[in-house]
């Protein structure tokens, strides 16, 4: 049977949108992943005439995301977008990896369609729970005319995959887009955009057919930064390595020199900043390239497809 036009599918993951605590007055001592995709729909009234289909694509706190989950749920949602029924599909997901699955599901689908990813910082056992209004929201901006691309929205905020980073670890309006800002603002069930949807070239599911993902790794430049653990990583195997630097990417002379000599090994080395906005300029005179805007978990990310494409 096909879907309804205009029906948006639901995929849930987990996450602390889908938490509970023992107490509605206990914000952070909840269990995540405890509420199955339907209980998250039967919490928004708003949502019971509106044609949804819903699956429970995996059941996780978002800390513990992995490549299999990663890979599952970007086949579930080109499934669903390749329905001709499906006008949107929105994800419930946990705020700690949420940047990272966005980006990964820009890169591999940019899709025409909108993929919207709602998540919560309060448990849906909370006094005030932020998960049925960022969901409602999520829905609204899936049956958004014209609306494409991976975006995430909380706390009435709608972020593009491509910039979105969480920038608090309790508040509820817990996520920004550093400088590029919020792609849009959902208002009374109305959407206000304010710049362009998320665009660009998918790279497609064939990208990660393999299952493969090669190991690239995260390193901090900071005051008295060694050397051992670039080493000790590139003996290990490491493919790749994303270094986040002080200030315009740059590194304590120690580590950048062991990142040099990982270079010069063939291990792929990025340099981002671990400055919460900002680029790293590039200049002739840098050794180790410069990542651009990317942050330091989105260019860890990028360095792994760009490894899986070569």
């Amino acid at each position: 049977m096909q879907d309804t036009p205009g029906t948006v599918a639901v995929l849930a993951t987990g996450g602390t949108i889908a938490g509970t605590a023992a107490s509605a007055t206990d914000n952070i001592g909840y269990s995540a992943a405890q509420l199955g995709v339907q209980a998250l729909v039967d919490a928004v009234p708003a949502l019971a005439g509106v044609p949804l289909v819903t699956e429970q694509v995996a059941q996780l706190d978002s800390k513990d995301m992995d490549f299999a989950v990663w890979a599952t749920l970007a086949a579930r949602v080109a499934h669903q977008l390749a329905q001709p029924g499906i006008t949107g599909v929105v994800i419930t997901h946990g705020t700690d990896t949420l940047e990272e699955t966005a980006y990964v599901l820009q890169r591999l689908l940019a899709p025409a369609k909108p993929v919207v990813l709602a998540a919560a910082m309060r448990p849906a056992t909370a006094l005030l729970r932020d998960g049925p209004q960022n969901l409602l929201d999520a829905v609204t901006l899936a049956r958004e005319p014209g609306a494409r691309g991976v975006m995430a929205v909380l706390a009435g905020t709608v972020h593009s995959a491509l910039d979105v980073r969480k920038v608090h670890s309790y508040r509820v309006d817990a996520f920004g887009s550093g400088d590029a800002g919020p792609l849009a603002r959902i208002e009374e069930g109305r959407v206000r955009r304010l710049r362009e949807w998320p665009a660009g070239e998918p790279l497609g599911l064939d990208c990660i057919a393999k299952g493969e993902w090669p190991w690239v790794e995260l390193v901090t430049s900071h005051a008295g930064a060694r050397p051992d653990g670039v080493r000790a990583l590139v003996a290990a195997g490491v493919k790749g390595l994303v270094v986040a630097g002080t200030g315009n990417g740059s590194l304590h002379h120690a580590l950048e020199a062991a990142l040099i000599e990982a270079q010069a090994a063939g291990v792929t080395v990025w340099r981002t900043t671990r400055c919460l906005d900002g680029p790293v300029q590039a200049t002739p005179a840098d050794q180790l390239p410069s990542a651009g805007t990317l942050t330091p978990v989105q260019a860890r990310i990028e360095l792994m497809l760009q490894l899986m494409r070569t």
